[in-house]
């Protein structure tokens, strides 16, 4: 039997009208507000369904009912447009504002700040503790030998090529992520300031990683990178603690004259030239120190115990100046 004319329009309208009311439904259901006690976290993994996204808002508290979630989502976006990661939600949300969070992708990120001169080892910890990615990971994959070539880096390992500052990250990502932020940062930093390509930026880095473990005081760092630069000319040692510390396995804070005789890679005073990379991450002053290094005839320095130090053009005045500050330390 075929429906007359006026029948048909009497069903298109109540269609109509049930599909408003239920579009007017999903609309006030996205608008309302909810008041969230406490900060709440949803974690969203990779591949998750929209069906389990809904379960995973409803069972938070972030969202009501889970199948009139599901269907709000559906009438938002398609599936594949909300994205994983972690999500804070806080205060007064309504399900339009969360949903609208997880389709731009506006995940938790965790702060940390690297210190300049600080190791791989050193900013391992500080990544883990804050929840970013696993200390473990991020220490191998930084001296792997082979992963300096994935950025055109000519180092023995990315030591040195991770720049320090304070960045902003998403929480469980992998520590290849993180060291491409880091390493993307200090190829940045090192165009801006000239510090050149391959064999020469390996150079410039190992030295300013060398300045920026001798001193803390900016004023300082032209003259020490001066220092270096003319011992270099000279065919003279180093002979920079740093270096030797650095190539010391389990190094317990004590440097002893027998490690500064233990050859090593790293031993600047048994061996000859820069050692074969950088033994610290330095930032940018310190870059810049050994690019416009201060013009002196210095071979040498001594602390002075007070963060700064006594530079000297002859070994005597050396000799005279250890002697001097030595004897201040021990008087102490």
């Amino acid at each position: 039997m075929f429906l007359n004319k006026r029948s048909l329009r009497v069903c298109l309208f109540l269609f109509a009208a049930l599909l408003f009311a239920g579009m007017a439904l999903v609309g006030n259901y996205l608008a309302s507000p909810r008041a969230l006690e406490k900060p709440v976290e949803v974690v969203i993994a990779p591949g998750t369904s929209a069906k389990r996204i809904a379960a995973l808002l409803s069972d938070a508290g972030v969202a009501g009912d889970e199948t009139l979630t599901y269907f709000a989502m559906r009438l938002m976006a398609e599936p594949e447009k909300f994205k994983a990661g972690h999500y804070l939600f806080a205060g007064e949300v309504t399900l339009s504002e969360v949903l609208a969070d997880i389709q731009a992708g506006k995940v938790v990120q965790r702060g940390v700040t690297f210190p300049e001169g600080y190791t791989a080892r050193e900013m391992a910890p500080l990544l883990e503790e804050a929840g970013i990615t696993s200390a473990d990971d991020f220490v191998s994959l930084v001296y792997d030998a082979a992963t300096p070539a994935e950025y055109g880096i000519r180092a023995p390992t990315l030591e040195g090529f991770l720049f320090p500052d304070t960045y902003r990250f998403a929480p469980d990502l992998p520590a290849d992520e993180v060291i491409r932020t880091m390493v993307g940062h200090f190829l940045e930093v090192a165009a801006e300031v000239g510090a050149g390509e391959g064999e020469e930026l390996l150079k410039v880095t190992t030295l300013a990683s060398i300045v920026e473990k001798e001193t803390g005081r900016g004023d300082e760092r032209p003259l020490i990178a001066s220092v270096f630069k003319n011992r270099l000319e000279k065919n003279m040692r180093l002979e920079s603690d740093p270096t030797v510390i650095y190539g010391i396995d389990g190094f317990d804070g004590n440097i002893r004259k027998r490690d500064l005789v233990t050859d090593t890679p790293y031993n600047t005073y048994t061996r000859r030239g820069l050692p074969p990379g950088p033994i610290a991450n330095p930032g940018r002053a310190a870059l810049l120190a050994v690019l416009n290094p201060a013009k002196s005839e210095y071979l040498y320095f001594v602390s002075r115990g007070d963060g700064s130090h006594k530079f000297s053009v002859t070994f005597e005045e050396h000799d005279r100046a250890v002697s001097e500050y030595q004897l201040k330390r021990r008087k102490r």
